[in-house]
């Protein structure tokens, strides 16, 4: 019984599509992790949230999660739930980039990363992305973009591009939360605090309309999961996508939620601790009291 449960445990971290790419970048964040946590201070909660949202990204990535998610449509939405929405909340919530620069030899970041930073493409691109605006539309828009039918089936049907959708949702969900969920005033936050509050609840909005239509309709917008055959049986095709509206719907835009009350958090901090700094009030062009008056005629 208990050889049974190991095999199929180790079974389960075999990964469905194996990946060096994402191999590299899940250990490369690991290490680099660990080795800024023995060179600076980390106090142990950042950690558990760290290792907690890293975990649950290695499952979605790099285990048999992948064969479940591309033959169960709710088993999918959670896999995009925990690559987009939890693990990166987690990951970001531990503020790990201190940790990660620590982790990182000073020569290397001298020599190689400040030169890159500092590009013009680079700084360009980073400008783009960092936006308020740009940062909610492709948080939501890529969840409701790999959720269009078409695109859905040549995702499902393209190894390639399934890979690519996972890419993009951990990347993307790692940078829309590290806006979010940056304890910083700004300087050299790129978001103000108060809108760290209300950019989470805007993303959410979109997810929340096609979760709810998912979860309601009569029509099966994803036939592929049918012909492909379904990993649980005896579970409809509408009761399937009513599922993963459901977890589309409530769970992941319960995270945003989640997001905007520690975003909430850090604004009372910082504003405790008078960090927050407002643009200074310009007093109005007036007559001026240390005029001389006018000589008499």
């Amino acid at each position: 019984m208990s050889s049974d449960f190991m095999t199929s445990l180790l079974h389960w971290f075999e990964p469905w599509y194996p990946s060096w790419p994402m191999a590299a970048f899940l250990l490369g964040g690991a290490g680099l992790y660990l080795a800024g946590s023995w060179r600076r201070h980390t106090p142990w909660w950042r950690q558990m949230w760290f290792w907690l949202g890293w975990l649950l990204i290695y499952q979605g990535l790099q285990t048999q999660w992948d064969y479940y998610a591309e033959h169960q449509f709710f088993l999918h939405m959670l896999q995009q739930m925990a690559l987009h929405d939890l693990g990166p909340l987690l990951v970001m919530l531990a503020w790990p980039g201190p940790t990660w620069r620590a982790g990182l030899p000073a020569r290397w970041r001298s020599r190689y990363l400040m030169p890159i930073m500092r590009t013009t493409p680079m700084r360009g691109l980073t400008a783009f992305v960092l936006n308020t605006w740009i940062a909610a539309i492709l948080f939501s828009g890529l969840v409701v973009f790999w959720l269009i039918p078409v695109i859905h089936v040549g995702v499902m049907l393209n190894t390639t591009l399934y890979q690519l959708m996972n890419w993009t949702m951990v990347f993307d969900g790692l940078l829309f939360w590290w806006l979010v969920l940056d304890p910083r005033s700004t300087p050299p936050a790129h978001i103000r605090p108060g809108g760290r509050i209300f950019l989470p609840i805007l993303a959410m909005i979109p997810q929340m309309v096609l979760g709810a239509v998912l979860a309601l309709t009569s029509a099966d917008w994803y036939p592929i999961y049918t012909l492909c055959g379904r990993a649980i049986s005896g579970i409809e095709p509408l009761t399937d996508q009513h599922l993963g509206g459901l977890i589309l719907w409530i769970p992941a835009s319960g995270l945003n939620v989640i997001a905007a009350m520690v975003a909430l958090r850090n604004w009372m901090r910082l504003s405790e601790r008078g960090r927050l700094q407002e643009k200074a009030r310009q007093p109005r062009p007036g007559p001026s009291s240390d005029a001389k008056p006018s000589a008499a005629a």
